[in-house]
């Protein structure tokens, strides 16, 4: 179909009728992608494509086919070297399902936000379609979906242990993490030639091996960090056998994270395997090494490529949620070194910052002055953190040798430096631009690396608040937060003060809005309570509370699942259950009526009843004449359904069968 000419650039071809347009007669890359084509490189399928789009390739994108036959998959004919697929940008079940395991409303990545746009584990289905469309082509996995399922894992969904998502997909190749640079190396060798099968050695990359394959890893396993062998990994029918077993492989994947010094990891599945190379290089900051001919991946290339920060002309009217959050915001780095256990943006994006330059953010401020809709207000100057731009490891070096999980827990590394100076000079440069009025810090803010710069904390009161700050405390009970890595609350509470004050001397009436997680590993109906009364002490009324959601690969999720702490080996209490999880919730939001019935169940189990009643010192009142009639309707038709009975606080058992932007972590 012919597009509109207000359009900067062509999209990626999507019909026939698109690829003859650019006079092609067949794509060399088909990338399938579960969300709704947005041309912005916020949506990561897309920004691959457009990756290699801009290395030499033709590529083409089918977004969110309909997956119940093969024929939406042969819209762009078969590739020349390979399909692309992955689920989108978030995994499909966690895009689905809440903490609850109820239906979410909204699809934030499809049109309109309609729901049921995409499959529940969507690369799979999406990889048996494309080999049925065209069996002898290439399949690639790739995204967070295939990124966080690449070994066996605890899937809170089905409550079980799942097999690498290479067996079910049935796909030759796997890029796990940040795909650039393996996916160029693998699509450039493909290009010259080289077989699929035998592309074996791209960092970043997975693939199955037979069984004499993994016998010889076996009988020669790495003992040692600096052997350079391969992990050999518990294998998934030990791990679905053995809880114990579950956690030293968790621990043990955990433990080749840094690309500086991780080893190749191997997982028996049976009478096969699967075998991963150590994580891809980070990209380079700015516009990276250029010199002696040699064009390497570096953050600013990303940005400069052609977007038309868009949706598709063929969603007409149908506005893409996901879309509307972003479409004026500006990422600048990515990555995180906080290492917080419940978050898996340090397994996807990697521990090292890859920051871009000044110049590239200012180039992109200027392309959204461009477009019709931009009325001078970035909505986020940031990324997964709001202030982790150009913070890393004073040296090289000691970066590479490096086995810490994170950089700021315990405590902040002596190593690290923290200086925002670098950040503070450009959110001035940005703001300066011509035509922008206000730019605002959307994403969550590391309060323990700002809390050592008084001088970003005042800059962040004065010109980068719009009322109110996001950041993430989480818990208050130390034993928590230790399970978590998040520093202890006097931190908060120091930042605080800082932004207090800083707002008051900018003139502004501003406050902070933190987050907090219920049913998190660790934490007690008693730890809930806790943290219950430092909210009502602070005058705090959290309307935006995250349940624990236990995601694949997330340390938090092996302790969720198997009742034990990966590194240390020690038991860890659970939350059981559905209904156990909404108490917690229910202490967290003991302020809103609604929830009374169940804070007040959580005290009584918790043996807090002191805190039911109407003096200065509850948390909830006692039960009205209207909710005890209501309560006991609901008893008397039957309509009470519990999937579990609470546990009282003290079990430390695993939880058996029964079972936006990010956040600064």
């Amino acid at each position: 179909m012919a597009l509109p000419t207000r359009y900067a650039h062509p999209f990626l071809p999507i019909t026939r009728a698109d690829m003859q347009a650019r006079g092609w007669e067949q794509c060399d890359i088909i990338i399938v992608t579960g969300d709704a084509y947005v041309d912005h490189p916020a949506f990561g399928p897309v920004l691959i494509a457009r990756f290699l789009e801009g290395r030499g390739f033709k590529v083409g994108l089918i977004p969110q086919p309909d997956w119940h036959s093969a024929e939406p998959f042969k819209a762009l004919g078969p590739p020349r070297m390979f399909f692309g697929v992955a689920a989108g940008n978030l995994d499909s079940m966690l895009n689905r399902l809440t903490a609850q395991k109820k239906n979410r409303s909204e699809d934030q990545y499809s049109p309109g936000g309609r729901t049921n746009c995409r499959p529940d584990r969507a690369t799979i289905v999406y990889a048996q379609r494309c080999r049925e469309a065209y069996p002898d082509v290439p399949i690639i996995l790739g995204g967070i979906e295939a990124s966080l399922r690449r070994i066996a894992h605890f899937d809170y969904w089905s409550e079980k242990v799942r097999r690498s998502i290479l067996f079910d997909a049935k796909a030759d190749l796997l890029v796990f993490g940040m795909g650039e640079r393996p996916i160029m190396e693998v699509a450039d060798r493909m290009r010259q030639g080289e077989r699929i099968e035998d592309i074996r050695d791209v960092r970043g990359t997975a693939y199955l091996i037979n069984d004499e394959q993994m016998r010889a890893h076996e009988a020669d396993p790495a003992r040692r960090a600096a052997d350079r062998k391969t992990v050999v990994l518990p294998s998934y029918e030990a791990v679905i056998a053995d809880k114990q077993a579950f956690a030293v492989m968790s621990r043990d994947f955990q433990m080749e994270t840094n690309p500086g010094n991780a080893r190749a990891l191997a997982q028996r599945h049976g009478n096969r395997a699967i075998f991963m190379n150590p994580p891809a290089l980070p990209l380079e900051d700015g516009v990276g090494d250029t010199g002696a001919g040699q064009r390497t991946v570096a953050m600013d290339e990303l940005y400069d490529l052609p977007f038309n920060r868009v949706p598709h002309p063929l969603y007409k009217n149908e506005g893409i949620p996901a879309y509307e959050t972003v479409k004026h915001s500006i990422v600048l780095m990515r990555g995180c070194f906080g290492g917080c256990t419940f978050c898996s943006i340090t397994e996807h994006e990697g521990r090292v910052i890859q920051s871009r330059s000044a110049e590239s953010v200012l180039r992109e401020v200027r392309a959204l002055r461009r477009m019709g809709d931009f009325r001078g207000t970035i909505t986020d100057l940031g990324g997964p953190t709001a202030n982790m731009y150009k913070l890393k490891c004073k040296s090289e070096d000691i970066e590479k040798r490096c086995r810490k999980l994170s950089c700021v827990h315990p405590g902040v590394c002596e190593n690290l430096q923290t200086d925002h100076g670098p950040l503070i000079s450009l959110m001035k440069d940005v703001r300066e631009e011509e035509g922008v009025k206000h730019v605002f810090i959307a994403s969550g803010v590391r309060y323990d690396l700002a809390e050592r710069s008084p001088e970003y904390v005042k800059e962040l009161a004065a010109h980068h608040v719009g009322g109110q700050l996001s950041v993430a405390p989480e818990h208050v009970s130390p034993r928590v937060l230790e399970k978590m890595k998040k520093p202890g609350i006097e931190s908060f509470e120091r930042f605080q003060q800082m932004f207090a004050c800083a707002s008051e001397e900018a003139g502004k009436e501003q406050y902070d809005i933190p987050y907090f997680i219920s049913g998190h590993p660790g934490s007690t109906l008693e730890d809930m309570v806790d943290l219950a009364l430092w909210l009502k002490k602070n005058g705090k009324r959290p309307r935006q509370v995250q349940d624990f959601i236990p995601t694949p690969m997330a340390m938090a999720t092996a302790m969720y699942y198997t009742g034990v702490d990966p590194l240390k080996m020690e038991p860890v209490y659970t939350a059981q259950g559905l209904r156990e999880k909404r108490l917690q919730k229910a202490l967290l939001l003991y302020w809103n009526p609604e929830h009374w019935p169940m804070a007040r169940e959580a005290l009584r189990l918790a043996g807090r009843s002191d805190l039911i009643g109407r003096g200065p010192h509850a948390l909830v009142p006692s039960e009205t004449p209207a909710e005890a009639a209501r309560r006991q309707r609901t008893e008397s038709d039957g309509r009470e359904q519990d999937d579990a009975p609470p546990q009282r606080p003290g079990n430390t058992r695993s939880p058996g069968r029964s079972g936006a932007r990010p956040r600064a972590r």
